[in-house]
């Protein structure tokens, strides 16, 4: 075990501290694409606590490189600004004895307080990271949805080719690691036909039905399976039409299919372009355009990925008695998947509602994640 009395005591002192960190960033409104002022904030957080060297980048990342020189080798530890939810208003925050409640509480923003408290205790006790290398903390943007990773696909093109592993910050269970990644991809599909009135023009073409003819065709695929591999798909929305008395001229829906298998997902998108093909070639106006791509795992050096994630599991097991369950996970860790490096999603606290306006989370559970989280941190310094 890494967990010191130094590191005890911290926790106690800044408890406090944390909580009220989360009720700041949960007065913050950070759409995906809109996370500017949360990123300010933990900019003037991170150099309220000494940090140097802080900045936010195109992407809206927050990133404070802690000993971090022109070529030493990283480890890259990330936890997301932006929620799930559209509002640019403030989310209502409330809280009791046991919990604290506001859509996102947990779904990044107890996990991004956590990750900058240990940033914090790395600032206040000089901690020297193990072999000279460097340390990436990072508030990273557009983990969510039609985010599409963006925050963290630009860390890792920007560093990765110095990264020995990535550590994502993400997650409702102290004691669930993400080893493994579910990558997507994800459409708007436009249908478009001459339409017209639905009584004079009877026998004209309708987007409609053949909206729905494609959906049908889309759904009658036998998904792809390779060993323990998952694949899944979906149709979300649906929207088009005029009237009840108009032929449709056009319809719009989106639509996604995941796997945890890159070679399914390479059969999954070979079989809907098929589809696509099939009803153009009908004289059919159908406009695909792509508006998520999440990578599925690349070549990676599975004994490095096993020891990273070991060490997550050595953690939630010393300080929490606690045995780690595995799965993977569509998080920011695809990023660096993609491209080799061995990368796990951790979590640092109890929560329940995850993506819905009724998410809370057990504020007791905030300490033990700090624990946990410090004495996996443990491993990476001397």
């Amino acid at each position: 075990m890494n967990l010191n009395e130094k590191m005890e005591r911290y926790v106690e002192e800044n408890f406090e501290g944390l909580k009220q960190l989360i009720r700041d960033l949960c007065a913050i409104p950070a759409p995906s694409h809109h996370e500017e002022k949360r990123a300010e904030f933990c900019k003037a957080w991170f150099e309220s606590i000494g940090a140097e060297g802080v900045y936010i980048d195109d992407e809206l990342n927050c990133v404070f490189p802690y000993r971090v020189t022109e070529d030493n080798e990283l480890s890259a530890w990330l936890a997301h600004t932006d929620t799930v939810f559209p509002e640019l208003e403030p989310l209502p925050f409330r809280e009791d004895d046991k919990y604290m409640y506001c859509p996102g509480v947990c779904d990044d923003t107890a996990n991004l307080a956590v990750l900058m408290y240990c940033a914090k205790y790395f600032v206040e006790n000089k901690i020297e990271p193990k072999d000279g290398k460097g340390i990436l903390f990072v508030a990273n943007s557009c983990e969510e949805g039609l985010g599409n990773l963006k925050g963290s696909k630009a860390i890792v093109a920007r560093y990765g080719s110095r990264m020995t592993d990535f550590v994502s910050f993400d997650g409702l269970k102290l004691n669930h690691t993400n080893d493994d990644c579910v990558g997507s991809h994800r459409y708007e599909i436009t249908v478009r036909t001459e339409g017209g009135h639905s009584y004079l023009a009877f026998g004209n073409r309708n987007a409609i039905y053949y909206a729905s003819m494609i959906i049908a065709s889309l759904y009658a695929m036998k998904v792809p399976v390779i060993e323990d591999s998952r694949t899944t798909y979906n149709v979300g929305t649906i929207k088009g039409g005029t009237s009840v008395n108009t032929i449709a001229q056009d319809v719009t829906f989106t639509y996604e299919y995941r796997s945890s298998r890159r070679e399914c997902l390479a059969q999954m998108k070979e079989m809907f372009e098929k589809v696509i093909a099939a009803y153009s070639a009908m004289g059919v106006s159908v406009e695909v355009n792509m508006i998520g791509d999440r990578p599925c795992k690349g070549d990676v050096d599975e004994k490095k990925l096993r020891a990273l994630a070991d060490l997550a599991e050595r953690s939630a097991n010393d300080v929490l008695g606690l045995k780690c369950t595995y799965a993977p996970g569509s998080t920011d860790c695809n990023s660096a998947l993609a491209v080799g490096i061995p990368a796990i999603c951790i979590g640092v606290c109890t929560a329940w509602g995850l993506h819905t306006r009724e998410e809370y989370l057990e504020t007791e559970s905030l300490r033990q994640g700090l624990r946990m989280c410090l004495d996996f941190m443990g491993y990476f310094f001397e």
